[in-house]
């Protein structure tokens, strides 16, 4: 089998408010270049509230804009891989209203909510306990299903992207029932294709209720989401290992196939003015780009090596200035810089890196846990602190 190679995808001019200024035609032309690029899949973001306005409708334009992109992916030899719910994204949670809990929040919350267009100080209801908003999503599941079941652009379902900076579930119990309902919504209308969740680092570093194993009790393989450059125990920004070590440990912790559903780092502008305004202001360091280059390298090499079934770089593309202004970007400055591809379309130096990788098989290999000094069932009584002394380990392990 080869190695999956592929990207997560918002197009440059729109972001988050694609599916409501939709143009086949970028999406077409985005869709060749990821291909000529050397990739074979995608991974595509269903937001909410553009595709369920209310629980008891799944908006028809959404579908049939959604399977305009299958057809689009199909005429490119892309697989698509949609995610539903969404959810978090770029450090902002999107909900439709009737998602939304009544009243205003009386404590600020971590990420900022975005629904109508408007940025709420509000939260969103628990999905997880709330019987109503766990039917609706049902709904959703199944209509997606049924657009795409039988399209042969369709790979797998994701049913959600990093959830728990939404909302975390109750009980373990309580995510473990609304896997079940979500994946026999799918399973109801398509008994093929596979389904998998968007976990990420902080899943492991935190005890949120959906684990790798309640994930792996129904999801066919297993996905994480890492960035060194937001992991205060890894070695640097840099660091490709941090990234093999959170999947190695989701393995682990599941016992299933691990794609590593999300990496990257973005990168200054090339205009030297820019840059030196921009790392004045983010957050978070921007590599230059010959650097991410180098780490996208490393980390696809290492990625293979230890046998993960495959990779999703973060992302498509840097985001249009006339969207600067538009939440998330509008806050999460080093958002706007993620792309494998600059704003004008240009390709940056990682894509090289892309192309060599292109085809390679992936490799197999035997797990060797020895490193590993805690059993699973007590990982999480004290997760962040075994995730720090177990990646010392798993690197004297390597040495």
């Amino acid at each position: 089998m080869r190695f999956r190679l592929g990207i997560n995808y918002w197009p440059i001019t729109s972001a988050m408010r694609w599916w409501q200024r939709f143009d086949a035609g970028e999406v077409e032309r985005d869709f060749a270049l990821i291909r000529a690029a050397g990739f074979d899949s995608v991974r595509l973001f269903l937001l909410w509230e553009d595709f369920q306005p209310a629980p008891d409708e799944v908006a028809a334009p959404a579908l049939a804009n959604l399977v305009r992109v299958a057809d689009s992916a199909k005429q490119h030899q892309l697989q698509l891989v949609p995610t539903l719910f969404t959810g978090h994204m770029s450090g902002a949670n999107w909900a439709p209203a009737w998602a939304i809990a009544s009243g205003e929040s009386s404590a600020r919350q971590r990420f900022r909510v975005v629904s109508g267009g408007r940025v709420l100080n509000a939260r969103l209801t628990n999905w997880y306990t709330d019987a109503r908003i766990m039917e609706a999503q049902a709904n959703l599941a199944r209509a997606v299903a049924a657009a795409l079941g039988e399209h042969p652009a369709l790979w797998a379902y994701d049913l959600g992207n990093e959830n728990s900076n939404c909302v975390v579930p109750p009980s373990r119990a309580a995510a473990s029932a609304w896997l079940e309902t979500m994946a026999g919504a799918i399973r109801s209308v398509d008994t093929i294709h596979p389904i998998t969740i968007g976990l990420h680092m902080e899943d492991l570093e935190e005890d949120r209720g959906l684990t790798p194993a309640e994930a792996a009790q129904v999801c066919d393989f297993l996905c994480m989401h890492g960035y060194p450059l937001y992991a205060d125990w890894a070695r640097d920004a840099t660091d490709e290992l941090a990234l093999v070590f959170l999947g190695l440990i989701t393995r682990w912790l599941g016992g299933k196939a691990v794609l590593f559903e999300e990496f990257g780092a973005p990168t200054r502008p090339r205009d030297n003015r820019r840059a030196e305004q921009l790392a004045r202001q983010c957050k978070v360091t921007l590599l230059d780009e010959e650097t991410a280059a180098q780490f996208t390298r490393r980390a696809l090499a290492a990625l293979r090596h230890f046998g993960f079934t495959g990779a999703m770089l973060w992302c498509f593309g840097d985001y249009s200035e006339a969207i600067w202004d538009e939440p998330p970007l509008d806050e999460a400055l080093h958002e706007r810089f993620f792309g494998l591809w600059r704003s004008d379309h240009s390709p940056k130096p990682a894509l090289v890196e892309i192309n060599e990788m292109s085809g390679a098989e992936q490799c197999e290999r035997a797990d060797d846990f020895a490193w590993i000094d805690v059993a699973r069932e007590e990982f999480y009584q004290h997760p962040r602190a075994n995730l720090r002394r177990l990646y010392q380990s798993f690197l004297r392990r390597l040495d």
